[in-house]
């Protein structure tokens, strides 16, 4: 099974918060893919199984971001 969810966060302005994001949120376990758009402000995270919102948005604040919508 693979699923895919889109999320809304705020604070990135660059390339380099996309890859900062990018490898936070490769780090959570089934996570097999992340595309980062800057400019719309989603996250579109592909995994092998269906991914705890607490754990994508761990990862994002990690990151030094915020999640504001969580995934559909």
């Amino acid at each position: 099974m693979t699923a895919e969810s889109t999320y809304t966060v705020t604070g990135m302005a660059c390339g380099h918060c996309a890859a900062s994001i990018t490898e936070e949120l490769k780090r959570v376990v089934a996570v097999s893919a992340v595309t980062v758009d800057v400019d719309s402000g989603t996250v579109v995270v592909i995994s092998d199984k269906d991914l705890a919102t607490a754990d994508v948005r761990a990862a994002i604040e990690k990151a030094g971001y915020e999640l504001t919508t969580e995934g559909t």
